[in-house]
């Protein structure tokens, strides 16, 4: 069976902070709209329509999703986007054992092909804008074993899915907090995630 280990963007492989920053900055500038950046930055991790409702009027919030994605289009390269320590390592460590890499992220899949374009990943599989249990209903789709992310909805959505939920503490969630929602693991980071990988899956496999 193949092994299939799913993984969340922002915040867990991705640091999206600066090309949210920037495109939320524009955002506001166009509308004249006050939006506290670092309040959006602390809670990354549902989707751009449950951020931007909190800045603007419900029947404008399609339209200023629009508006955002064309800003974060330009901003999210060029050092928009950037990977967390262990990122690359931990998606080579399933390439290594012949897995299937899937993304399941609440960011659309144009854009999440963009960031990860512009760090250098690739993944098999992209499942975009699916958040709480539309990430659940997609891991299972894919039987996927794993479930990296650093929220409690990821973790969830892992526990649901009947996966590992490997959590991380390089979002807005705490260690604490993440182990409380019933996390299989937390790390700090992404760096002992391969070793752990080996460790429960086994070691590296070149042939199918």
């Amino acid at each position: 069976m193949t092994l299939v280990v799913g993984f969340d963007l922002d915040m867990t492989l991705l640091d999206s902070r600066p090309g949210i920053v920037k495109s939320m900055r524009a955002l506001s500038a166009d509308t004249g709209v006050p939006i506290d950046v670092d309040v959006v930055l602390n809670r990354l991790g549902p989707k751009l329509e449950v951020e931007l409702a909190e800045w603007f009027p419900a029947a404008a919030v399609p339209a200023m999703c629009d508006l955002y994605r064309k800003h974060y289009h330009e901003y999210c390269v060029g050092g928009g986007t950037r990977l967390f320590a262990g990122a690359r390592e931990s998606v080579d460590a399933v390439r290594a054992r012949n897995g299937t890499v899937l993304i399941v992220t609440a960011k659309s899949e144009p854009l999440s092909h963009r960031c990860l374009d512009e760090v250098g990943l690739s993944a098999d599989v992209v499942v975009g804008h699916v958040h709480g249990n539309e990430k659940r209903d997609a891991l299972r789709a894919h039987d996927a074993r794993v479930y990296v992310g650093d929220t409690i909805p990821d973790v969830h959505a892992g526990i649901g899915a009947g996966a590992a939920a490997v959590a991380v503490a390089t979002g807005m969630h705490t260690a604490q907090q993440l182990a409380d929602a019933g996390a299989t693991v937390v790390f700090e980071t992404l760096e002992p995630f391969p070793e752990w990988l080996r460790e429960h899956f086994g070691d590296r496999r070149t042939t199918p």
